[in-house]
C-alpha cells in the first residue's frame, strides 16, 4: 500500500478501486472495494474502513469533488515478509488482547487443567481483589502454587504485573522456578549473591524484575533487607509464609518480633498486591495469629489480642478449604476418606516411677528459670526452658531417648563443674581474688556457667523449626539445640550446680533400670499394630506400607533396631532424619516406594513436604507433636491427590500423664466435632475452639508443671 496524497479535484470519471479516500466516512480513511455506476451523474461506491467494516454510498460529481485522495493501495501487494516474523507478530498481538476477550486466558494458555476450587480461587477472590492483601490457606494438596501461577500470569498477560518476588523456604525455590516454568511459561530467576556482585554496588533487586528468592537469606541479611526496601513490587508472594509469624513471650509479654516477620512486614508495605500462602495459619494461640494477619492489615490486627475484647475478624483477607470440600467438576471427593484412631497404653510401673521422677525435675527447674527471666535474665531462662521443654517430649517420646539425653546432660554439666573447679583450684594456688573464690563455692555469688556462650533459644523454636528447612539450616539448628539442651542450667552457683548433677545421676539409675527391664509399653502397642494382619496386609496377603512418625533420634534409632529384629530382614525398615542428605532423603522415597520388602519408613519431620509418600495408606504417630498443625503437615504426606485408599492414622498417648491428660481430651473433642462435621478432622486441630484461645504447647506445658494442683486439673478437664 502507498500513502501519498494527491491535490487533483476527483469526479465521478477519476474514481477507481483500490483508492484510499478522506471525506468519503467522515473522519475515517477508507479504501475503495467497488464502484457500480447506476447513471452518468450518480455512483454508488463500495468501501472498507482500516478495522475491516466495510458499506456503500450513493454519491455524484459534487460529493466527488470533496472528497481527498489519500494514497492507492496496491492491487497486488507484495508478500516477501518474513513469515514466522509476522506469525509471532499476530500472535504477539492476540496475546497482548486475549484477556481483554477471554475473562480466562491463563487458564487457556498454560500446561495445567486446574480444579474447581482453584478456579474459584483465582477468578473469585484474588483477581477481584485490588489491590490484593489474602491468605489463601487451602489444605496441603490443594495446588496453591498453581493457584498462584495462574494469578501471576493472568495479571502479567493483563500488563498489571512488571515486576513479581517469590519469597520461600530454601528447599521450595528450585521447584517454583521449575513449575512456574513447565505450567505456566513464566521465566523466574532464583535470586543469588551471584546477582549482588554482578550489580557492582547497584540495587541487585531493581535490575531483575521476577525473583525467586530464599526466605532466611533476605531475613537475614540487612544489607539485602535494605535494599529491598527501596524497590516496589506489583506482586509479592509467601510461600510457607507461617514462618513469618510473631510470637508474645511466655514471660515477659513482649512481641518477639523474628526476621522473618519483618521481613514480612517489609514485603507488605513495598508490594501492590500481597500474597500469602500456607495450610497452617493458626497455632492455636489467637493472638499469635493475629500478629500473623497484621501483615495483611495492620489496622485491623492492631494492638494485643485480649480474649473477649478482640475478635479475629479474617473476613475479606483469608480462604481455608479443607480436603473434604475438595471437589472434581463431577463433583466427586478429590481425595478419599481419612480416619484417625487414639492408641492408649498404661505405663509400667517402672516407666510410671521415671516419668514422675523426671517430670518433677523439669518442674522444680522451670520454675527457677522463670524466675532467671523475670528477674532480667531472659536469653538464659529461655534457654533453660527450651531444655527442659524437650527433656520432657523426650521423656515421652521413649525410654531410649530420655536415657541418652539425661547421660549427655549429665555429662557436659559434670565438665563444667570440672572446669570451674580447676579454675578456683588455680587461683587459691596463685593467691589471686580468693574472696571471690570462696563466694563461688560456698554460693554467695551467682554464676551464669557460660550461658552467654549459647545461641539464644525458646520453646517457640520448636514451632519455627518446620519439614521445609534446607540442611544446612537443620543441621546447625540441631546441633546448637543440642548445645543448649545438654548445658542451659538454671543453677547460679556450684553448690547448685553440683545438686543439679546429682540429682540427674539418680535419674539415670532409674532410666537404665527401666531399659533393663525391656517393658516399653509404647512399643507394645505398635507391635501390636504392626503384628495385626487385616491391617498391614492386602488381600492378596501383601504387606501394606507404612509409615511411623517420631520427633527424636534417639527413638528413631531404637525403633529402627526394635522393627528391624521384628521383621527379621534389615531391608524392610528404611529411615529418613535431620542428618539425612536430600539425595538420600529421594532414594529412601524410591526404595520405600518400589521396593516390595521394604514395609516401614521410620522418618522425623525432617521427612519433608516435598516427599509425596502416597504409595503407604497407614501412619503411626508415635510421638504426637505439640504443633498441632504438624499433624495435618504429617498426614499430608499420604493423603494427597492421586491417592485412591482410605488413610488411616494412629496417634499414641500415655494414660495418666499429664502431657497424655491433655492430648486424649483434645483428641476425644476432635473425634466428637468430625462426627459433627461429617468427617471433618484436621480441619479443627488447628482451630482456636479446640483449645479454647490457648496454644497446645502452652497447655502441655501448664500441666506438666501445675498438673497436680486441683485448680489446674480442673480447668484442664474443661477443655
Amino acid at each position: 500500500m502507498t500513502e501519498a496524497t494527491t491535490d487533483a479535484t476527483l469526479t465521478l470519471a477519476t474514481l477507481r478501486v483500490g483508492q484510499r479516500l478522506r471525506g468519503l466516512v467522515p473522519g475515517q480513511t477508507v479504501t475503495l472495494i467497488a464502484i457500480d455506476p447506476i447513471d452518468a451523474e450518480l455512483f454508488e461506491v463500495f468501501y472498507r474502513d482500516d478495522s475491516g467494516r466495510s458499506g456503500a454510498r450513493s454519491i455524484t460529481d459534487a460529493d466527488a469533488a470533496r472528497f481527498e485522495v489519500a494514497g492507492d493501495f496496491d492491487s497486488a501487494p507484495a508478500y516477501d515478509a518474513d513469515p514466522d516474523e509476522f506469525r509471532l507478530a499476530a500472535e504477539a498481538l492476540r496475546i497482548k488482547y486475549a484477556a481483554l476477550y477471554d475473562p480466562m486466558v491463563a487458564v487457556n494458555s498454560s500446561d495445567v487443567d486446574p480444579l474447581p476450587h482453584q478456579i474459584r480461587a483465582v477468578y473469585e477472590e484474588l483477581l477481584p481483589r485490588i489491590p490484593l492483601r489474602f491468605l489463601l490457606a487451602d489444605d496441603p494438596g490443594a495446588g496453591k502454587t498453581i493457584m498462584a501461577g495462574l494469578y501471576l500470569k493472568e495479571l502479567i498477560l493483563r500488563s498489571d504485573c512488571e515486576r513479581a518476588i517469590i519469597v520461600a523456604p530454601g528447599g521450595l525455590v528450585e521447584q517454583w522456578r521449575e513449575e512456574l516454568s513447565q505450567k505456566f511459561d513464566l521465566r523466574f530467576e532464583i535470586f543469588s549473591r551471584q546477582m549482588v556482585d554482578d550489580a557492582q554496588g547497584r540495587n541487585v533487586f531493581a535490575e531483575h524484575p521476577f525473583l525467586i528468592a530464599r526466605m532466611d537469606q533476605l531475613s537475614r541479611s540487612e544489607d539485602l533487607t535494605e535494599q529491598l526496601s527501596e524497590v516496589t513490587w506489583d506482586v509479592a508472594v509467601v510461600d510457607e509464609a507461617h514462618r513469618m509469624s510473631a510470637h508474645y513471650s511466655s514471660w515477659a509479654g513482649e512481641v518477639d518480633e523474628t526476621k522473618r516477620f519483618k521481613l514480612g512486614r517489609l514485603l507488605s508495605e513495598t508490594s501492590h498486591n500481597f500474597l500469602l500462602m500456607t495450610a497452617t495459619p493458626h497455632a492455636g494461640k489467637e493472638e499469635d495469629f493475629q500478629l500473623f494477619m497484621s501483615l495483611l492489615d495492620r489496622d485491623r490486627f492492631e494492638g494485643q489480642y485480649r480474649q473477649g475484647v478482640h475478635r479475629t475478624d479474617t473476613d475479606g483477607l483469608m480462604r481455608r478449604m479443607v480436603k473434604e470440600d475438595l471437589l472434581t467438576f463431577e463433583g466427586k471427593p478429590l481425595f478419599p476418606e481419612r480416619k484417625a484412631y487414639t492408641v492408649e497404653y498404661e505405663l509400667s510401673p517402672a516407666e510410671r516411677d521415671l516419668y514422675e521422677q523426671v517430670t518433677d525435675y523439669v518442674r522444680t527447674e522451670m520454675g527457677r528459670a522463670e524466675r532467671i527471666a523475670q528477674a532480667g535474665d531472659k536469653k538464659r531462662g529461655n534457654n533453660v526452658g527450651f531444655a527442659l521443654t524437650v527433656l520432657q517430649r523426650r521423656l515421652a517420646s521413649s525410654p531410649e531417648a530420655i536415657l541418652r539425653s539425661l547421660e549427655r546432660r549429665q555429662q557436659r554439666l559434670d565438665t563444667k563443674l570440672r572446669d570451674m573447679q580447676r579454675i578456683t583450684d588455680d587461683a587459691r594456688n596463685s593467691g589471686s581474688i580468693a574472696s571471690h573464690i570462696d563466694e563461688w563455692t560456698t554460693g554467695k555469688t551467682t554464676l551464669d556457667f557460660g550461658s552467654d556462650a549459647l545461641p539464644a533459644f525458646s520453646v517457640d523454636d520448636f514451632e519455627d523449626f518446620d519439614e521445609e528447612t534446607t540442611d544446612e539450616e537443620r543441621a546447625q539448628f540441631e546441633e546448637q539445640a543440642d548445645q543448649v539442651v545438654d548445658l542451659a542450667t538454671a543453677a547460679q552457683t556450684i553448690p547448685e550446680l553440683r545438686a543439679e548433677i546429682a540429682i540427674l545421676e539418680d535419674l539415670i539409675k532409674v532410666a537404665r533400670r527401666v531399659r533393663l527391664q525391656d517393658d516399653d509399653k509404647k512399643w507394645v502397642q505398635l507391635r501390636t499394630i504392626l503384628d495385626e494382619q487385616l491391617l498391614t496386609h492386602d488381600g492378596s496377603g501383601d504387606a501394606r506400607k507404612i509409615i511411623i512418625f517420631t520427633e527424636h533420634r534417639d527413638t528413631l534409632d531404637y525403633l529402627q533396631a526394635k522393627i528391624t529384629a521384628q521383621f527379621g530382614r534389615a531391608d524392610s525398615v528404611i529411615t529418613i532424619h535431620g542428618g539425612t542428605r536430600r539425595e538420600d532423603r529421594k532414594i529412601a522415597r524410591e526404595r520405600f516406594t518400589h521396593n516390595p520388602d521394604t514395609v516401614v519408613l521410620l522418618a522425623t519431620d525432617a521427612a519433608g513436604e516435598g516427599l509425596n509418600l502416597q504409595r503407604a495408606h497407614l501412619m503411626v504417630n508415635y510421638d504426637l507433636p505439640w504443633n498441632p498443625n504438624r499433624i495435618e503437615q504429617r498426614f499430608g504426606r499420604i493423603h494427597r491427590i492421586g491417592q485412591r485408599e482410605v488413610c488411616h492414622l494412629w496417634n499414641m498417648v500415655a494414660r495418666d500423664t499429664r502431657e497424655g491428660d491433655v492430648f486424649t481430651r483434645l483428641l476425644a473433642k476432635i473425634d466428637q466435632m468430625s462426627i459433627a462435621y461429617n468427617g471433618n478432622l484436621f480441619n479443627v486441630l488447628g482451630d482456636a475452639d479446640a483449645f479454647q484461645e490457648r496454644s497446645l504447647r502452652d497447655l502441655l506445658i501448664e500441666a506438666i508443671r501445675y498438673g497436680d494442683q486441683p485448680q489446674v486439673k480442673a480447668k484442664l478437664d474443661r477443655i
